[in-house]
């Protein structure tokens, strides 16, 4: 099996590390290819005007200046030569959760994979502001292996990808794997910080204030993480809402 590595945190992360000692318990045949900077928050984005630079770092080891979409797609149209038999993006530092997938580079190379016909997983590790600098790495590196497995085993319908969150604990205190709905944060948190540089001028930062971090609604990947489990959310390509799809044809319907 091929296995192409990408993340959206950058080339020397220690998430993508932890990504590639987690494919290599399934294979041996295994690609490195991540963007040469953090590349946190740029969802599905191309780069279109400008071009892309592509860096050899190490056997099978690449660096690409671009986004994690544009990592996969060099990866699976250039380096690889041959279309990989399975994406792994991550291991992502923080959670992938509820509206952050469609923020999440991480995910967003994903989703690309799944585009290209390639069963596409995305893998993150939760933190805490305790654990911010220090990430249970472990708890991801000790379970994924056997969760992605699981997977391929069962088989991922085209069109889906598979987004997998860990909790912010060590492995011992995992209190399971559920398979979960994606949640709906509290986006009362979300605000602008205003800020003045040192000639008055103002500049802003995207910030979220203190408080319940979320709704984490029962079955969802939000409840997962504080109850301590392991969440696995299958996501689907096609986001048509066919319900509102039916009500809304019959007003068009040309008579």
């Amino acid at each position: 099996m091929r296995i192409l590595i990408t993340n959206d945190d950058g080339v020397h992360s220690p998430g993508l590390k932890v990504c590639e000692e987690i494919a290599r318990t399934i294979s041996d045949d295994v690609w490195v290819i991540a963007p040469e900077m953090d590349q946190s928050g740029v969802s599905h984005s191309l780069s279109l005007n400008d071009p892309l630079r592509l860096r050899e770092i190490g056997e099978r080891h690449f660096a690409v200046r671009g986004t994690p979409t544009d990592c996969v797609i060099m990866g699976a149209r250039n380096i690889m030569k041959e279309m990989p038999d399975l994406v792994l993006s991550g291991v992502n530092r923080g959670r992938n959760v509820a509206e952050d997938v469609s923020y999440s580079g991480t995910v967003a190379a994903a989703i690309e994979g799944t585009v290209l016909g390639i069963p596409s997983l995305a893998l993150s590790q939760a933190f805490a502001s305790t654990t911010k600098h220090t990430p249970h790495w472990e708890t991801s590196r000790k379970y994924a292996p056997d969760i992605v497995r699981k997977i391929l085993k069962q088989g991922i319908p085209k069109g889906i990808l598979v987004n997998i969150n860990f909790p912010d604990c060590p492995p011992e205190q995992v209190a399971g794997v559920t398979v979960a709905q994606q949640g709906t944060r509290n986006q009362e948190l979300l605000r602008i910080d205003a800020r003045h540089d040192g000639r008055g001028n103002p500049y802003y930062w995207i910030a979220f204030g203190r408080g319940p971090i979320a709704e984490a609604g029962h079955g969802t990947d939000l409840r997962a993480l504080v109850e301590k489990k392991i969440s696995i959310t299958p996501l689907r390509l096609d986001m048509t809402d066919e319900p509102f799809m039916t009500q809304l044809a019959p007003l068009f319907d040309e008579k």
